[in-house]
């Protein structure tokens, strides 16, 4: 089956040949071809080109004039978002926390409280798996509506080992079931339950010699995942979890260095973490520690928004050469939005990326993070053919430019339109 769309305005990131992430100035760069055609495959991505050439590049690949042909009028293509960060099954909102920082309560006085990741925690041990599922699958479709083409999810609203073996398992089958590609992370080191307050090493144990051995033998995780972080987990923590981690071929992920400088990003480059996420907190250190390394620097900005935290210097990791992803974050207490193009406006409006530093970081280096540059991230022959369509726009730029506005008009998944 043969799709093709025409009179593209801008086709964003196409290449002939992909590399596996954009480091530094290369997300500047990002490429850009006007007037243009995209031709998709059997779900793959074919070949792509200037519409000067399309009648002659059409009758090699079309002979028969059997392929389903899309006019965009104009409109802007590019490959579907890679969100390598979120946490999408949870099973309720956590509006009255918003109201209580409203009200002047910080993050942690409301953690502090028995709220935040402990109150999704309590509210977890009592859901059904099947709740869990159609509410996750329910908000995954609003983010496939809004371009987004794959997407990590972590567990870590268990915190005993039924409650994440249960979450881990909606994980499981959302992956099973979905249209995209799914990524599952083990976070049972998102914060340590009430019970084991004054016990820390116990809860330490039962994450190394229960919980992992299980997950492992269900292969029920691709990543592990720890909350090093001020009032979380300590680097020496984090590093015993890791080493347990990959003692059974699980890779790391952090949460790092959002709420202090809390070394997580040393400890998630010593373990050859896939990405570290958040870093509001990054200096010098942590930069040059982050360019002699193949982890990901990935940055939440719609988190930092939500709970008024400063954002994190991408600009200066940008100009030190480093890559750098956008993920939302997407959760019930920090960030309840799985909006990705408003990630870009905060990331442009905030933190002095361009438009195209921007794109380039939700997309090749989102799937970099995920460990799908292979086959996501960019419109590349031999891709999977997953992009969106937006509405007609004078350049790249407006995308984040028109926060307020719904421009993504059409997302296509491995040649198909998706419909909720």
């Amino acid at each position: 089956m043969k799709l093709i769309v025409k009179n593209i305005g801008y086709l964003l990131n196409g290449l002939e040949s992909s590399p596996k992430k954009f480091n530094g100035k290369e997300m500047g760069s990002l490429p850009v071809l006007q007037n243009a055609w995209l031709c998709a495959e059997n779900g793959r991505f074919h070949s792509f080109g200037s519409m000067k050439e399309f009648e002659q590049k059409c009758a090699l690949f079309d002979p028969s004039g059997s392929a389903s042909i899309v006019d965009a009028q104009g409109a802007m293509v590019g490959p579907t978002w890679c969100d390598s960060h979120t946490h999408i099954v949870y099973a309720a909102p956590r509006e009255r926390e918003f109201v209580d920082r409203i009200h002047g309560l910080s993050y942690e006085e409301i953690a502090k409280r028995g709220g935040g990741i402990l109150n999704s925690a309590a509210k977890m041990a009592n859901s059904s798996e099947e709740d869990l599922y159609n509410d996750a699958m329910n908000r995954l479709g609003e983010m496939i509506c809004m371009g987004t083409g794959a997407v990590e999810i972590k567990s870590g609203y268990g915190l005993s080992l039924d409650s994440e073996i249960k979450m881990l398992r909606v994980i499981r089958r959302i992956k099973e079931n979905a249209i995209i590609p799914i990524k599952s992370t083990f976070l049972g080191a998102h914060a340590v339950p009430s019970i084991f307050k004054q016990n820390r090493s116990e809860y330490i144990r039962l994450i190394v010699d229960v919980m992992l051995p299980r997950i492992a033998d269900e292969g029920l995780a691709d990543y592990c995942d720890v909350f090093c972080d001020r009032g979380f987990f300590t680097v020496d923590e984090t590093d015993s979890i890791l080493a347990a981690g990959w003692k059974y071929g699980i890779r790391p992920k952090i949460h790092a260095n959002e709420l202090d400088n809390s070394g997580g990003i040393q400890v998630g480059v010593k373990h050859n973490a896939l990405s570290v996420d958040h870093l509001e907190f990054t200096g010098d250190d942590e930069i040059n520690c982050l360019l002699n390394s193949e982890t990901m620097p990935t940055i939440l900005p719609s988190t930092a928004f939500f709970l008024k935290l400063h954002y994190a210097p991408a600009r200066k990791m940008i100009d030190s050469g480093l890559p750098v992803a956008l993920a939302t974050d997407f959760n019930p207490g920090s960030s309840p939005s799985g909006n990705m193009p408003f990630v870009l406006s905060l990331a442009c409006i905030y933190m002095g990326m361009t438009p195209e530093e921007s794109i380039a970081a939700a997309t090749l280096n989102g799937a970099y993070a995920m460990d799908l540059s292979d086959k996501l991230g960019s419109i590349t022959p031999g891709k999977d053919a997953s992009f969106f369509i937006t509405e007609k726009l004078t350049s790249p730029a407006f995308l984040p430019y028109s926060f307020g506005s719904r421009l993504i008009k059409q997302t296509y998944i491995q040649g198909k339109p998706f419909q909720i």
